[in-house]
């Protein structure tokens, strides 16, 4: 029988009334819980300006998970390359191989950051040059209304985050993420000079070699994360590497950034075939009603985010339902709310098997955020309990 493995994406989560230490404290307790529940990996997203997630260093956040376990594979899911350069990514992940050989995933997504001069037009403000530029690296796949994939998989029409892009907070955002003229090299570049630095075989333009200590021959894989059918996609398949797709993230594109990275794949030393795992946002409980009081605040802290202000401490259920909604906040959430996977342990593996079929992912990554940090663990022991018994 072939088996799905689990993964837990984790995004660090502050519950409201608590301190980054209590999230810290909650991560390495959950990532000792999840290793003993049998999960396969354990994943940190990068995220910035977020009051309510820590996410700005998913490599010291590994190193601290990685002392508290001893088999659970850990990883980034991922890098915003955009403001880093390929060789700091590849020293960060070589400290911690050192220590904890074999275990590292090194997963690499895009994110907004300044165009090469060349890219530049003195009437295009950066801010607006930066996201359309990343928009035009997006691919296609913008579903103006709700579809359904052929097996009854949900992909609701897609939000336009980019209609932020015009606001003076991503001014601020790329003056703090990236030093003063430094601008993100192409996409693509930054990809081969990771891969290449990891594999010992850099060569600059003039020919010279450079390598990376530590760093060089380290034992991770790499992945590529992407949202939609563009660049990310068709880079992961043209260099054979793994791919993860988002599909808690962006539900209406995963079908789209699946089939791009198919298209594109070509065998790889290390991968002969395509290899894919697909990101969903859950809550388990012992039954639906239960579950769905858990994931009550979700809209509202999906909100925050979508409102441009950054994600707020995660509500008790109690805060959320006092929340009065207008028509714009619903539509604004409403991809994401419909997309998360609620309900009894048999209810969301009945879901997880949908989104496996319709993507054909090799492996599911769930990421579970509730206001009690012991209903999370028992949405996470829950899920692998019956995802389990089902696997086996």
């Amino acid at each position: 029988m072939v088996t799905t493995p689990l993964a837990v994406l984790d995004l660090v989560p502050i519950s409201s009334g608590a301190s980054p230490a209590d999230a810290l404290h909650n991560t390495v307790d959950l990532a000792r819980k999840a290793e003993q529940f049998g999960y396969h990996r354990y994943w940190f997203a990068e995220h910035h300006f977020n009051p309510g997630v820590i996410g700005a260093s998913p490599s010291v956040a590994i190193a601290l998970v990685a002392g508290a376990t001893k088999t659970i594979r850990l990883g980034s899911a991922g890098f915003q390359i955009g403001h880093r350069t390929p060789l700091s990514v590849v020293e960060e992940f070589g400290l911690i191989d050192a220590l904890h050989p074999g275990r590292l995933d090194l997963g690499i997504g895009r994110s907004f950051g300044r165009p090469p001069p060349a890219a530049e037009s003195d009437a295009t403000p950066e801010p607006a040059a930066a996201v359309a530029r990343y928009r035009a690296s997006s691919g296609g796949g913008t579903h103006d209304s709700e579809q359904h994939a052929d097996n009854g998989l949900l992909l609701p029409k897609r939000y336009d985050f980019t209609k932020l892009a015009d606001s003076r907070r991503i001014e601020l955002r790329l003056s703090l993420l990236q030093q003063p003229g430094a601008y993100t090299p192409d996409y693509a570049e930054q990809i081969a000079d990771v891969l290449a630095l990891l594999q010992g075989k850099y060569r600059s333009p003039h020919d010279l070699d450079a390598h990376a200590t530590p760093g060089e021959g380290a034992a991770v894989e790499v992945w590529i994360l992407g949202a939609s059918g563009g660049s990310s996609a068709t880079v992961a398949g043209h260099h054979g590497l793994r791919f993860a797709a988002s599909y808690h993230h962006s539900p209406s594109t995963v079908l789209d950034a699946v089939d791009a990275y198919r298209a594109a794949f070509r065998p790889s030393g290390d991968l002969a075939r395509p290899y894919i795992s697909v990101s969903a946002d859950a809550v388990v409980a012992d039954d639906d009603d239960t579950a769905a009081t858990l994931a009550a605040g979700y809209g509202l802290w999906v909100l925050s985010i979508r409102s441009g202000a950054g994600a707020i401490a995660f509500p008790t259920p109690e805060t959320a339902g006092r929340h009065l909604w207008t028509e714009d906040e619903r539509a604004l959430v409403k991809d994401r709310v419909d997309t998360q996977l609620v309900g009894s342990p048999q209810t969301v593996c009945d879901k997880l098997e949908q989104l496996q079929r319709a993507t054909c992912a090799n492996e599911l990554a769930v990421t579970t955020i509730t206001h009690r940090h012991a209903d999370r663990v028992r949405s996470y022991e829950l899920l692998a309990q019956e995802w389990q018994r089902r696997q086996s």
